[in-house]
């Protein structure tokens, strides 16, 4: 049996959906992320959970991501953040799943299709105002604009777009992008001769720009317990997940063991060595090597040498009692001590979203 597993708590969930709504405009809708698998939580219930609590949007990168959620709430609006391919437009119609369209081509093609199915494609136009990645540079050669939403066999009933940067410290960058968007749904809206959903802000977004809550707003990290560290900010969340192991085997070794592959460590002391059930084939990060802290009972302590494929090991010192079959925390709360996603991110050179999603969808996960 793997030593590794995760819970996930559906009720923070519920907390977290209720905290954001209290502070949203009341018109905007909670379009939420749950893409790569929700963020390595299972897609499944986090959607049927949030469903529950009253959002009725979701959004993911790619189609079958898309056909996992509508498998879990047969009534929701789902809309798919990557371009879709033509094959997929008849089930896109069949199952009212709504994909961006990013360029004149890619809207003349899926139409193409949606003409021989006989039923127009619902779509939104992504527009890039500064991401430089999927759509239409708005720009004042407004051309790819006009020609999607003249494109016959769509019917475009959003328009969206993403923020590259949040900076407090240089606030004109998001400012300048939505200084764009604004320019691009007053054309989008005048040509189409009607009013489509609005929808700009990611997590970080939401949280400093509440006049941009606009028809929706997507958050992400944000619902999953992360991106509110700041006291100041509008939204404060929990985390869900919490990943748990066990101590394989506890052992006593001098001063100046070599611990690992090619003893990147060696004990300063005598002390005691635990190794764990957990390794960079499960997700948990290379990088965390001689970086990482795990959490035995109650105690915070060093991950120690290199993370293999299968193993850590913990320095534990001298005198911290512990013994095989000895839970481990490598993400999450133990007694008063915490190691929670975004630290380790920190000490691994990455982000918390990095260290959730590089989680193995082998993992057995448990939901309360």
């Amino acid at each position: 049996m793997h030593a590794l597993s995760l819970s996930i708590n559906l009720d923070l969930l519920a907390e977290n959906i209720r905290n954001l709504r209290q502070q949203l405009d009341p018109k905007s809708q909670i379009i939420f992320v749950v893409k790569s698998d929700a963020y390595g939580h299972g897609i499944p219930e986090i959607v049927r959970r949030a469903y529950a609590e009253g959002v009725t949007w979701f959004a993911v990168a790619y189609f079958e991501e898309a056909l996992q959620v509508r498998e879990a709430a047969p009534h929701a609006d789902i809309l798919v953040l990557g371009p879709i391919s033509p094959e997929e437009v008849p089930e896109s119609i069949e199952k009212n799943i709504t994909p961006i369209v990013v360029d004149p081509d890619h809207a003349k093609t899926l139409a193409g299709i949606a003409a021989q199915q006989g039923k127009p494609l619902r779509a939104h136009i992504k527009i890039d105002t500064g991401m430089g990645r999927m759509g239409p540079l708005e720009s004042d050669d407004t051309s790819d604009i006009k020609a999607i939403l003249n494109t016959e066999g769509l019917e475009i009933t959003g328009i969206c777009s993403h923020l590259a940067t949040v900076d407090l410290k240089r606030p004109w960058l998001q400012e300048k992008q939505h200084e764009r968007f604004v320019k691009a749904y007053t054309l989008a809206e005048a040509i189409s001769g009607r009013r489509l959903m609005r929808h700009f802000c990611s997590s970080r977004g939401i949280q400093y720009y509440p006049e941009w809550d606009y028809d929706g707003v997507r958050p992400g990290i944000l619902l999953y317990g992360y991106g509110c560290n700041d006291p100041r900010m509008r939204v404060q969340t929990k985390p869900l997940l919490q990943m748990h192991s066990r101590v394989m085997q506890v052992k006593r070794v001098p001063e100046g063991t070599p611990i690992g592959y090619y003893s990147s460590y060696r004990t300063t002391r005598a002390t005691q060595i635990a190794i764990v059930g957990t390794g960079y084939a499960d997700g948990y990060l290379r990088s965390l090597s001689n970086r990482g802290e795990a959490l035995v009972n109650g105690t915070r302590v060093p991950v120690v040498g290199r993370i293999s494929m299968n193993w850590i090991t913990l320095d534990l010192g001298p005198d911290l009692d512990c013994k095989a079959g000895d839970e481990v925390v490598l993400i999450g709360a133990q007694n008063e001590n915490e190691v929670w996603a975004d630290w380790l991110g920190r000490r691994a050179g990455t982000i918390a979203y990095e260290i959730l999603t590089a989680i193995h969808p082998r993992i057995p996960r448990s939901y309360s």
